[in-house]
């Protein structure tokens, strides 16, 4: 199966739902700009996708400025580097792209979806110029994860690829640098290896050295929106998405994000977000990304609008 082909067939039950009818939101005189982010094996710009949502929302707020970022020059770079390139060099790219926009400079709002949730995170912790104001995670797997039970397109040998290349050393320096989701590979068996040779997730969840401008930043938000989908057959553990993960040690039994210790030192200051109030967990009644229309415009919406 080629790589289009397997983008389309794991999206299209997605946009199908998208395409219910719906109530549109009222207009306004003042829209803040929206920046999305895509998920591992998807693109900018693909009309059973990101290029759906995009339609949706401008449908749904009248006058609002959307991007969907593109990861290269062409949709074809930018699908291959959701998956090849490494996840800083894209956080610095999209940082560079929304500072140089003239229309982004009073503030935006950002939806990540999947893998694109904890890049726009990093976004918020490094780039706080513009500002962001909320960030949506839509099946973000902000502890990363354990495990690719289902890589979008079961036979795709991009796929089988990928798994092979975690299961042989996720650590390895090639690995890290050349594969995108060994960068946010999370092994609680091997917490010391992880936190030495994570190139991204242990550098943004202050795993190794504590950086207080990315406290200070991520703090800055007035909203950090969490979706977990219920019956999520693609991330591994699903309470990644709210935060959560597996307890250190073993590889089965899992802890909330008010349980770790992550959230108990405050590193991020999440804790001190979620007293103010700033910290939103959603739950989606589907599986990974699967949600209607009428679903992200009761719950996702307000955080746009």
């Amino acid at each position: 199966m080629t790589l289009l082909s397997f983008r389309k067939l794991f999206w299209t039950p997605f946009v199908l739902l998208l395409l219910s009818p719906f109530s549109s939101a009222k207009d306004s005189n003042a829209t803040v700009p929206l920046v999305i982010w895509h998920g591992m094996g998807d693109s900018c710009c693909n009309p059973l996708s990101m290029g759906s949502v995009k339609k949706m929302v401008e449908e749904e707020v009248p006058g609002i400025y959307v991007i969907s970022l593109m990861i290269g020059k062409t949709v074809i770079q930018d699908t291959e580097n959701g998956f090849f390139m490494d996840v800083n060099d894209q956080v610095a790219f999209v940082c560079n792209q929304l500072a140089q926009d003239p229309k982004l400079k009073d503030g935006y709002n950002a939806m990540g979806f999947s893998q694109g949730g904890q890049f726009l995170r990093a976004v918020a912790q490094r780039c706080p110029s513009p500002p962001m104001k909320n960030l949506i995670s839509v099946g973000g797997q902000q502890q990363g994860v354990y495990g690719l039970p289902r890589c979008p397109g079961e036979s795709s040998h991009i796929c089988d690829w990928i798994r092979k290349m975690l299961n042989s050393g996720a650590y390895s320096d090639f690995v890290q640098k050349h594969l995108v989701q060994a960068q946010y590979w999370h092994d609680p068996l091997n917490d010391d290896l992880y936190k030495q040779h994570s190139l991204f997730l242990a550098d943004i969840n202050q795993e190794r050295v504590m950086n207080e401008t990315y406290k200070k930043n991520l703090m800055a938000l007035e909203k950090f929106v969490m979706v977990k989908f219920l019956k999520d057959s693609v991330v591994d553990p699903v309470i990644s998405e709210w935060f959560g993960f597996l307890k250190q040690g073993q590889a089965e039994q899992t802890e909330t994000l008010q349980e770790s210790a992550l959230y108990k030192k405050d590193l991020l200051g999440l804790g001190e977000m979620d007293k103010a109030g700033k910290l939103v967990f959603l739950e989606c009644d589907g599986d990974h990304l699967q949600f209607t229309r009428e679903w992200f415009t009761a719950k996702l919406l307000p955080y746009i609008s």
